[in-house]
């Protein structure tokens, strides 16, 4: 969903260096050991500038792409590089895996160099993060979650069987619940992680409704830590601020949904959200440059839950981008150079193969093109998934093309039949539920999942808003979906 206008940040350019002939020593505790090592050191060295080189070893799981960042101290520039996408930003330098050498087995290694300018001080930097994760730093392994057991209060472990959801015993499921917008744009902004609170009684008020799943839109800026974010927004602030959120919806027995919802790429075409390359707004399609390192990361994160869900990206829509639909299918499921989006594009593979590359097996939701409404070739596009747990995602508004019962019937109903079908939003701008009473009867008569937008207090009109009050409070709109789950589930 598009939303409420809010402020845009500038856009940033870059380059990127490295320096002086140093690992930078391991910090131990408890005998832990650190997630990946990196290895600085600077080779050469003349008046104005130097030649450098990092090694970086991976001691978690497999990746299928990798991005490190740490910051200068010395106030040097990158002027070229090889192997590694480089790129600086202020202080903050990038080194992004090609297409050759993404792929990082546990306990691999891969080298990257550069030649940059100096002057004054060539100072060492301290931190390094790969994906998002501290390098050089023990960390403490996280316990291995307790199995979810059917019968107790937590969500279950969902996995797709045929075209349904079952949990672990073999049971239907259906994901009924709302959406929880705000981690997408606050960070990005600089005010804040979430918009409005996300403390205990707020998540219970949802629970309360009787939903039963809430869906997370996400950044992936803030949570790969980028320079462009406030820090007190972004890395581990951020991560560690969702993984909460994550475990608050889980206590209250629903299940949580993590999905990419804004991403960085400059798009000025057809319906662009905006002009800025860094993710403030909805682009077309994900950025090969990031987004595969989010997801790698984000896998990492959740992979020993698998009561989570992860929905890879909120509304493509290369539709609006290129001349023919069979182009923007393409686009959508392969990436790469696609007609009229001046980014590399990853395309849905490449994200299923992020995900997949970690281990994680958890249900992955994929939405299809125009602004995930259009779901007529998602059989013949959709991504090869070698888990076998990938479900379709459809949005609807009664503003869409696709928003009536003729074309749900032509284009929904063939992929309900073969794959679940998951409605990740289902809205209306009218401040009243005529429509969306429609949407969840046609969903409720085949058996599938629906998800109201959105649980906050913006004014309903501008972008659909279920509540007035974080206590759960309805607005006339959120009172048809707030009834029609306390039917279901009550």
């Amino acid at each position: 969903m598009r939303h409420p206008p809010r402020s845009v940040l500038a856009a940033v350019a870059g380059a990127v260096a490295l320096i002086g002939s140093v690992t930078v020593p391991v910090v131990t505790a408890s005998g832990a050991a650190p997630a990946c090592s990196v290895e600085y050191s600077v080779t050469s060295q003349w008046d104005s500038g130097f030649q450098g080189a990092v090694k970086i070893t991976n001691n978690a799981a497999a990746m299928s792409s990798w991005s490190l960042a740490f910051d200068f101290a010395g106030g040097q520039k990158l002027t070229q590089g090889w192997n590694a996408k480089w790129s600086q930003s202020g202080t903050t330098v990038t080194a992004a895996s090609e297409s050759y050498n993404g792929s990082l087995a546990t306990g691999a290694s891969v080298s990257a160099g550069f030649i940059a300018s100096w002057s004054g001080s060539n100072a060492v930097p301290t931190s390094f993060k790969l994906n998002g994760t501290s390098c050089n730093t023990a960390v403490e392994p996280s316990p291995t979650p307790e199995p979810t057991d059917p019968a107790d209060d937590g969500p279950p472990v969902l996995r797709a069987s045929g075209n349904k959801l079952v949990d672990a015993g073999g049971a239907t499921r259906r994901l009924l619940g709302v959406n929880r917008s705000g981690g997408e744009f606050m960070c990005v902004q600089g005010r804040g992680i979430f918009d409005g609170p996300v403390d205990d009684a707020s998540v219970k008020a949802i629970a309360d409704w009787k939903a039963n799943t809430v869906r997370i839109p996400l950044n992936e800026e803030c949570w790969l830590g980028l320079s462009t974010i406030d820090p007190a927004y972004a890395g581990a602030n951020y991560i560690n601020a969702v993984k909460d959120l994550v475990a608050k919806v889980k206590a209250h027995g629903m299940t949580p949904v993590v999905e990419l919802h804004w991403t960085y790429g400059q798009y000025t075409g057809n319906s662009a959200g905006c002009s800025d390359v860094h993710a403030s707004c909805q682009k077309p399609m994900p950025d090969m440059q990031y987004t595969p390192s989010f997801w790698a990361s984000v896998a990492n994160t959740f992979k020993n839950d698998r009561t989570v869900v992860f929905d890879l990206f909120n509304e493509p829509y290369p539709d609006r981008a290129t001349s023919t639909t069979t182009q923007a299918w393409q686009c959508w499921r392969d990436g790469g150079s696609c007609p009229g989006i001046g980014y590399e594009v990853a395309g849905m593979q490449d994200l299923v193969d992020s995900v997949r590359g970690t281990g994680a097996t958890n249900l992955i939701l994929a939405g299809g093109i125009a602004y995930s409404n259009d779901l007529s070739q998602w059989l013949t596009y959709r991504p090869a998934d070698p888990a076998g747990n990938l479900a379709a995602a459809w949005h609807v508004y009664n503003f869409n093309t696709c928003a009536n019962e003729s074309c749900w019937n032509s284009t929904l109903a063939p992929v309900a039949a073969q794959v679940p079908l998951v409605a990740g939003e289902i809205g209306e701008n009218t401040c009243a539920h005529g429509f969306i009473d429609q949407v969840m009867k046609w969903f409720d008569d085949r058996g599938l999942s629906y998800l109201g937008w959105t649980w906050n207090t913006w004014d309903c009109s501008s972008g659909p808003s279920l509540i007035s009050s974080y206590d759960g409070t309805p607005t006339a709109f959120g009172t048809g979906l707030r009834d029609h789950l306390r039917a279901l589930n009550g």
